[in-house]
């Protein structure tokens, strides 16, 4: 099997390839399609353009698989029957709408392979899931609420140094988001993009020595993420974070996603934090 995986989301678009052993993630392209649809309540034409223009600049000759998740699932059935038709015309290819609890269920199998109990936070630009993982899904709150609906309301987040504190922060989230009534040690954290951020952010990590899986390969604890949050909101510069990565724009939202991240722990007493690449594909495949 080789196969190319694209996930559009509300923020960032991720195009990932599966060659039958090995996921291998080919690029993030940041398509705003939540930020636009909110200013004129529709899918701007060339957010559409541009996802698909990135979908046929892609090997045909592989099997594609292309979906989406948050924005798409809003769209009215005479724009989504619009959207889906042009773009079946322009790239001979179906999109695939995925409701959040498929979207949460897929990434829960990719990051539980090799743990017994943990919960697992699903984060994204328009939705956050977070499931309750004991030999199964025991438990899974869907909340139509992201990291986007943050930064609508606090754009500081997005600037070289935040003005507006962690604390505040978790305070606004805290009272608009749903979470497993359960007490685990362990949270998993999933959706893309964790562990790369935690690698190229400043944080500290170390290696995880929690379980073995080859693609949940650091952690750190709760009281070092608490710390380096901090930091990260005080401290460390984003600007020249995005100097120096190949895709900026995408560190944008890192800020307000890294307080869900300790609202939730705290809401569930995680004592280590386990962040991951691991995306849908890694159910879907």
């Amino acid at each position: 099997m080789d196969k190319i995986v694209v996930e559009a989301g509300s923020t960032c678009t991720k195009v990932d390839r599966y060659d039958g052993k090995n996921i291998i993630h080919i690029k993030t392209q940041p398509i705003e399609f939540k930020k636009n649809y909110k200013a004129n309540n529709c899918l701007n034409k060339n957010d559409v353009e541009k996802l698909i223009s990135l979908v046929n600049s892609l090997d045909k000759n592989k099997e594609i698989f292309v979906c989406g998740t948050s924005i798409f699932r809003e769209l009215s059935q005479n724009e989504k029957a619009n959207f889906l038709n042009k773009f079946k015309e322009e790239t001979g290819i179906e999109f695939n709408i995925i409701s959040q609890e498929k979207e949460n269920v897929l990434t829960v199998n990719g990051a539980t392979k090799n743990v017994k109990e943990a919960l697992v936070f699903v984060g994204g630009g328009g939705s956050t899931e977070i499931s309750y993982y004991n030999n199964g899904i025991k438990d899974m709150k869907n909340n139509k609420f992201g990291v986007m609906d943050i930064l609508n309301v606090f754009p500081d987040l997005g600037e070289d140094i935040a003005k507006t504190s962690l604390k505040e922060i978790m305070d606004y989230i805290e009272k608009r988001i749903e979470v497993p009534n359960v007490k685990t040690d362990i949270m998993i954290l999933a959706g893309g993009g964790h562990e790369y951020f935690a690698r190229n952010s400043g944080i500290s990590y170390e290696k995880n020595n929690l379980y073995e899986d080859p693609f949940e390969t650091i952690m750190m604890d709760i009281e070092t993420r608490i710390k380096d949050t901090n930091r990260y909101y005080t401290e460390i510069s984003l600007d020249e974070i995005r100097s120096r990565v190949e895709e900026p724009a995408w560190w944008y939202a890192t800020r307000a996603m890294c307080a869900f991240v300790l609202v939730v722990a705290k809401k569930v007493g995680a004592k280590y934090i386990v962040p991951t690449d691991i995306s849908m594909i890694y159910g879907i495949v």
